[in-house]
C-alpha cells in the first residue's frame, strides 16, 4: 500500500506505461502525417487534371508522371503540383507567388516553392470548403498564419449594406456571436472596405476608433479589411486581423491578401442565403420595442427608449426617441411628451461630441456590448447655455432598440458620497442604538474598523468592555456611565483587541438622544482608529527622551572640554617675568559650549636659559578637540628640553600628530627667546605668523615656509630669526582673534594691525584692547601671547 500511495507501482507497470506512451506517439505521428496528406491531396488532383489535359494520358499515368517529374526535380510532389498549377492557371494567385518569389534571395528557393505551396493549398481547401468558415479555417492555417495574423473574418454584403460574418477563426469564443451582424450605417472597417471598394490598412485598430470583431481580443493589433468580389461585383469583405502594430507591408504580401480575397468572393457567390441573416420585420420589431417600453417604465431611474433612423442609403444617422419613462427628468426642463418621437441629436445636441453619448450609443448599436459607467460628465444645453451633470449611465441594445439608462447625481447623493470619502480617509465608522428596541446600526467602516463583515451582528455599547483590553476597563466603565446613565456626551480612548488578533488604538464618542421627558432614546456616535496618532505619539515620546539624552551627554562633553581647557589655560592669568622678557597671555573661550575647540597657548623657560613661546590651533571641536590639543602642547614642552631649534622641534611634532594620534592635523606657531643674544628664533606650521609693535608701527612678520602638523608624514619647515629692542612688542595669536565670515583675511589682517598698534600703558592693557576691538565672528576660541623685552 505504501508503494501505491507513493506513485510507485509494482514490477513491470513501468514497461506498460512506456508502451502506452510509444503507442500514442505513434498514433499522433500518423494524425499529423494523414492531416498533411488531406491538406495537398485536393492540390494534387488539381495537378493530374492539368497533366491529362496537357499529356492526352489517363489519371494513371498522369500520377506515374507526376512522381516521376517531381523524382527527376528534387522536389515532393506537393511542390512540384503547386508549380504545374501556376504555370497553367496565370490567375492572381500565381501573380502573388511569384512576386514572393522575386523578393527572396537566391538561395531561398525553397523558400519560395513554400509560398506557392501554402498559397495553392489554401486555394483547394477554399474551392473544396462546403461553407465560408471553412475557407476562414483553411486561410489562417494556411496563408494568412506565415505572415503573422493570428484571426481572420469572411463577412458577407447584403443589399442594404449590412454585414453578416459567415466565418470566423482565430477569435475567442464568444466573439463571433456578438458580431454575426453589422446594421446598415454602422462604420466599421469592414464597412470602409466595402464603401471605398478598396483595401483598409490599419496598422492599430485602436487608433481610427472604430469598433470590429477582436478588438477586445487584440486591443493594439493591426487590422486589414479587403473588398471581396468578381466580375465587377463586391459580395463581401476579408478581414484579417495581427496581434501587434502592423508594419507597412511589401507589395507582394498586398497582391497576395487580395488573391485570397478573390477565393472568398468564389465561396460567397456559390453559397446559399444563410436562414441566419436578421431579417426583422415590422411586426417584430414594434413588439420588441413595446417590451422595451414596459420594461423602461418599470425601472425606478430615468429611461428613454432609442430606435435608429437610416437614411435612404441605409445609413445610421441618427436615434429616435421612442418613450421617456415616467421617471425621466429633462435636464433643460422640458416635459416628457416633448421628447416623444424626437431625434437624440435634435433634442441633445452636445451629445454628439467626440466620445459623447451618441458615439456611445452607436457603438452600443454597433456590436450589441452594453456599456456602463460611473460618474461620467454629460452635457445638455439649456437655454443656448452648456449645464454639465454627473451621472451614472448604462446603455444596453434589445433587439433593435437601445434601452439609455441615466442617474443623475443630486446635492443629496454627492454630499454623502463626499462623506463616506472623508469617513474612509481618516478612518471614522458612525453608530446608532435604539434604547427600547435594542437594535444596533452601523456604517460599512465601522465593520471595517472591528475586522468584522458587513453582514455581522454589530456590537452594543454595553459589550465594549468584552471587545477591549482588561487594562482599559476603568476608562470604558466611566465613559458608558456618562452616556447611558448620566446622559452626558462623552469620549474616550481604548485598545480594541479585534477578532484577527489585531490591536487597534481606538477612540469613541457618544451623545445621547432624549426625549421631551429626558429620557434617553438612543445613542449615537463614531469610532475612529487613532493606531497612527497613538504610534506617532510614541515614537515623538522616545525620539524626545534620546535627544534629550544625546543634549545631555553633549552638554557634559562640553562641559568636560571647557574645564579641561581652563584647567590648563585659564582666561586670565598673571604676567611672567622671564629672563629679562615680560610675557602676559590671554585665552577667550567660545561664547557656545559645543564650539570648544583646541586652541593653546604656552610659555615656559627651558633648562637651556631659553624661553619657550608658542601658540597652536587643533581642527576641530569638543572633547576630542581639547584632548588632542593637550597631547600636541604637552608633546613640545617634551621636546623643548632637547634644546633643539624652532624648525626641529615642529618637525617632531608633525611626527607625532602623524604617527602618534589619531588624524590629528594642527597649526602652531613655535619661537624661542635666547636672553643672551637679544634675538628670536621662530617657525611656523599653516599658522599665522606673528605681529611686531616697535614704537607706533605694527608689522607682520615674514611669511616663513611650513606645512600644517599631521599632514604628512615627512615635512620641512623654514626658520626666521628676529633681534628684539628695548620695548618692542611680539604678540602670537591664533585666527579666533581675526577671523570673519564676509571679510577677507587680508582686510581682517589690516584691521589687527591697527587695533595692535594703538598705544597702551602696559602689555596687559594693549591684550584686553586687543581682545575687546577684535571684529571676529566666528564665535571660535582665541588664544593671544604678548611678548615685551622692557
Amino acid at each position: 500500500m505504501a508503494g501505491r500511495l507513493s506513485g510507485e507501482g509494482p514490477p513491470g507497470d513501468a514497461d506498460r506505461v512506456g508502451r502506452l506512451a510509444d503507442t500514442v506517439r505513434r498514433l499522433r505521428a500518423e494524425i499529423e502525417k494523414a492531416q498533411a496528406a488531406a491538406d495537398g491531396r485536393a492540390l494534387i488532383a488539381l495537378a493530374k487534371g492539368v497533366l491529362v489535359e496537357r499529356l492526352r494520358c489517363g489519371p494513371a499515368e498522369a500520377a506515374r508522371q507526376l512522381e516521376a517529374l517531381a523524382g527527376e526535380s528534387g522536389r515532393s510532389p506537393l511542390e512540384l503540383a503547386a508549380e504545374i498549377i501556376d504555370q497553367a492557371a496565370q490567375d492572381r494567385l500565381t501573380e502573388a507567388a511569384r512576386d514572393l518569389l522575386a523578393g527572396t534571395r537566391p538561395g531561398d528557393a525553397d523558400a519560395g516553392s513554400s509560398v506557392t505551396v501554402r498559397l495553392r493549398t489554401a486555394e483547394a481547401g477554399a474551392l473544396a470548403a462546403a461553407d465560408a468558415q471553412s475557407v476562414a479555417d483553411s486561410l489562417l492555417e494556411h496563408a494568412l498564419a506565415p505572415l503573422g495574423a493570428k484571426a481572420v473574418a469572411v463577412w458577407s454584403a447584403g443589399h442594404d449594406s449590412s454585414l453578416t460574418l459567415v466565418g470566423a477563426a482565430g477569435f475567442s469564443t464568444g466573439e463571433p456571436a456578438r458580431w454575426r451582424y453589422v446594421p446598415p450605417g454602422v462604420v466599421t472597417p469592414a464597412r470602409s472596405a466595402l464603401a471605398e471598394r478598396a483595401p483598409q490598412w490599419y496598422p492599430r485598430l485602436d487608433l481610427s476608433g472604430l469598433p470590429s470583431i477582436g478588438h477586445g481580443d487584440f486591443p493594439f493589433g493591426g487590422r486589414v479589411a479587403v473588398p471581396a468580389g468578381t466580375g465587377g461585383r463586391i459580395l463581401g469583405v476579408l478581414e484579417i486581423c495581427w496581434p501587434e502594430e502592423l508594419e507597412p507591408q511589401p507589395p507582394q504580401v498586398e497582391r497576395q491578401i487580395e488573391a485570397l480575397a478573390e477565393l472568398c468572393a468564389h465561396t460567397l457567390e456559390t453559397r446559399d442565403a444563410s436562414p441566419d441573416v436578421p431579417a426583422v420585420s415590422a411586426v417584430s420589431a414594434g413588439r420588441e420595442v413595446l417590451e422595451l417600453v414596459d420594461l423602461a417604465d418599470g425601472l425606478h431611474d430615468p429611461a428613454l427608449v432609442l430606435r435608429p433612423r437610416l437614411d435612404d442609403g441605409g445609413r445610421l444617422t441618427d436615434f429616435r426617441i421612442q418613450h421617456a419613462n415616467t421617471r425621466f427628468v429633462d435636464p433643460a426642463g422640458r416635459p416628457r411628451g416633448a421628447l416623444d418621437g424626437a431625434l437624440l441629436l435634435e433634442s441633445y445636441p452636445l451629445a454628439a461630441g467626440e466620445r459623447g453619448l451618441f458615439e456611445i450609443v452607436e457603438r452600443v448599436y454597433a456590436t450589441g456590448e452594453a456599456f456602463r459607467a460611473e460618474r461620467m460628465t454629460l452635457t445638455a444645453l439649456v437655454g443656448q447655455v452648456p449645464l454639465a451633470g454627473v451621472a451614472d449611465l448604462s446603455v444596453s441594445r434589445v433587439g433593435a432598440g437601445i434601452l439609455l439608462i441615466w442617474r443623475i447625481e443630486d446635492e443629496t447623493a454627492r454630499l454623502a458620497r463626499l462623506l463616506q470619502h472623508a469617513q474612509r480617509l481618516v478612518r471614522i465608522g458612525g453608530f446608532e442604538e435604539e434604547t427600547l428596541t435594542g437594535q444596533v446600526a452601523w456604517n460599512p467602516e465601522l465593520f471595517a474598523l472591528y475586522g468584522l463583515e458587513e453582514g455581522a451582528d454589530p456590537v452594543p455599547l454595553r459589550r465594549l468592555p468584552d471587545h477591549a483590553h482588561p487594562d482599559d476597563d476603568a476608562v470604558i466603565g466611566r465613559f458608558l456611565r456618562s452616556v447611558l446613565y448620566r446622559h452626558r456626551p462623552a469620549s474616550a480612548a481604548f485598545r480594541l483587541l479585534r477578532g484577527d488578533g489585531i490591536t487597534r488604538h481606538m477612540r469613541v464618542v457618544a451623545e445621547p438622544v432624549l426625549d421631551p421627558h429626558g429620557h434617553l432614546q438612543a445613542v449615537r456616535g463614531a469610532y475612529q482608529d487613532i493606531s497612527a496618532q497613538h504610534w506617532t505619539e510614541v515614537a515623538l515620546a522616545a525620539t524626545r527622551d534620546r535627544l534629550a539624552h544625546t543634549e545631555q551627554q553633549a552638554a557634559e562633553r562640553n562641559r568636560l572640554a571647557r574645564q579641561l581647557q581652563e584647567a590648563i589655560m585659564p582666561p586670565a592669568r598673571a604676567p611672567i617675568n622671564a629672563l629679562g622678557l615680560r610675557v602676559a597671555t590671554r585665552y577667550r573661550p567660545a561664547e557656545k559650549d559645543h564650539l570648544v575647540g583646541g586652541d593653546w597657548y604656552d610659555a615656559v623657560v627651558l633648562p637651556s636659559k631659553q624661553v619657550l613661546l608658542c601658540v597652536g590651533d587643533v581642527a576641530g571641536h569638543g572633547i576630542e578637540a581639547a584632548t588632542d590639543m593637550v597631547v600636541l602642547r604637552n608633546a613640545l614642552r617634551g621636546l623643548a628640553t632637547t634644546g633643539a631649534g624652532p624648525a626641529q622641534l615642529l618637525t617632531w611634532l608633525n611626527q607625532v600628530a602623524h604617527h602618534l594620534t589619531d588624524n590629528v592635523t594642527a597649526t602652531a606657531l613655535c619661537a624661542l627667546y635666547d636672553p643672551s643674544a637679544g634675538t628670536l628664533r621662530w617657525a611656523r606650521a599653516g599658522h599665522l605668523p606673528p605681529v611686531l609693535v616697535r614704537g607706533d608701527e605694527a608689522t607682520l612678520l615674514p611669511m616663513v615656509g611650513g606645512l600644517l602638523l599631521g599632514a604628512l608624514a615627512d615635512a620641512d619647515y623654514e626658520e626666521a630669526e628676529l633681534s628684539l629692542r628695548s620695548g618692542d612688542v611680539l604678540l602670537m595669536f591664533t585666527d579666533g582673534l581675526v577671523e570673519r565670515r564676509d571679510t577677507s583675511m587680508q582686510e581682517s589682517m589690516e584691521h589687527l594691525l591697527v587695533n595692535a598698534g594703538t598705544a597702551s600703558a602696559t602689555l596687559e592693557q594693549r591684550l584686553d584692547t586687543m581682545l575687546n576691538n577684535s571684529n571676529a565672528d566666528t564665535d571660535d576660541d582665541t588664544c593671544l601671547v604678548g611678548v615685551q623685552l622692557p
